[in-house]
């Protein structure tokens, strides 16, 4: 494995850190502190703010308006429609639910890289989506009893459900650009998109009275929208396309297993959950998967002889 490919895994890791410690706290923000609709909209500001303030002090990158046009449908279907199906999910069922319906994702990727990346699906790769779904879904349910309580609900798991969906879209057609564009000249005018598509939907409910915080924040709820604006949203998304540059969407896409994990850990943590040797195992299954995918053969390791002779020709 390359050095560059080493760096993009630790990316994709560390984003997947960062958004399964958000698991638990924005679903205390969403339970009776502050609605989903000012949730949500602060993020995509927050973060058009932060990056276009960011900018500044980067070199600048030209864009056409073909490749602008992609970033607006890549920022409706990884920023906008997926954090507003999401936070709206998430507010009415529960978590768990929540975590066993993401590890679709990758299946989701694989599929969509297949039809319009034109990666193959081998057997390597098959194994390694399943095997790591599977661990993830069975340390998500050990967990169940113990760690939540909520009931769950067909129309919150149906936007979880979207939200995984749309996407895995995402992580397909942001792959092209992400090659070619700086991290932060495609999330700002990502998030830029997010604001303008998202806003004509969440401020109406907003202007209501307790449309946006339905107690007075105290100290911990600023912490915690600190937490969700400046990591789970800024540096998480600042990281994504850095991964995506240097690894392929299913392999990305499969760091979504360690969500669960870290919600897990962070149970366990805090006295909310005990720690057993099968949820061990079932991490360990989880990493495996993950790494089968990584050595999964891509579509330029299967056609050397194709790659040889067009370079021959030019």
């Amino acid at each position: 494995m390359t050095k560059e490919r080493i760096q993009g895994h630790l990316l994709i890791f560390a984003a997947n850190l960062i958004f399964g410690i958000n698991y638990p706290i924005s679903k205390w923000l969403l339970d009776g502190r502050l609605t989903p609709e000012f949730h949500t909209l602060a993020r995509m500001v927050a973060a058009c703010i932060l990056f276009w303030g960011l900018s500044l002090f980067l070199p600048k990158e030209k864009l056409s308006l073909k490749e602008i046009g992609v970033l607006c449908a890549c920022s409706l279907c990884g920023i906008a429609g997926n954090q507003s199906l999401f936070i709206w999910g998430l507010s009415m069922t529960s978590p768990i639910d929540a975590s066993v319906i993401t590890t679709g994702t990758p299946i989701i990727v694989m599929l969509f890289a297949a039809v319009f990346l034109r990666e193959p699906i081998t057997w390597l790769k098959t194994a390694g989506v399943f095997v790591g779904a599977g661990g993830a879904v069975w340390l998500v349910l050990q967990s169940a009893g113990s760690t939540e309580k909520a009931v769950s609900s067909l129309a919150g798991n149906l936007c979880i459900f979207g939200s995984s969906f749309i996407y895995a879209l995402y992580f397909v057609f942001s792959k092209p650009l992400s090659e070619r564009y700086q991290s932060v000249t495609m999330m700002k005018w990502m998030f830029l998109f997010a604001v303008l598509e998202v806003a004509p939907l969440t401020v109406p409910a907003m202007l209501r009275p307790g449309g946006m915080f339905i107690v007075p924040p105290d100290g911990q709820t600023i912490a915690a929208m600190a937490y969700v604006l400046i990591g789970a949203t800024f540096l998480a998304y600042l990281l994504i396309p850095m991964a995506v540059r240097r690894i392929r969407p299913t392999s990305a896409s499969m760091y979504n297993y360690v969500q669960p994990i870290v919600a897990c850990a962070l149970a366990i943590v805090v006295a909310q959950d005990s720690f057993t040797w099968s949820k061990l195992l079932a991490a360990l299954i989880v990493f495996s998967g993950v790494y089968l995918v990584t050595q999964s053969k891509a579509r330029r390791d299967l056609l050397p002889d194709a790659d040889t002779k067009s370079k021959a020709a030019e």
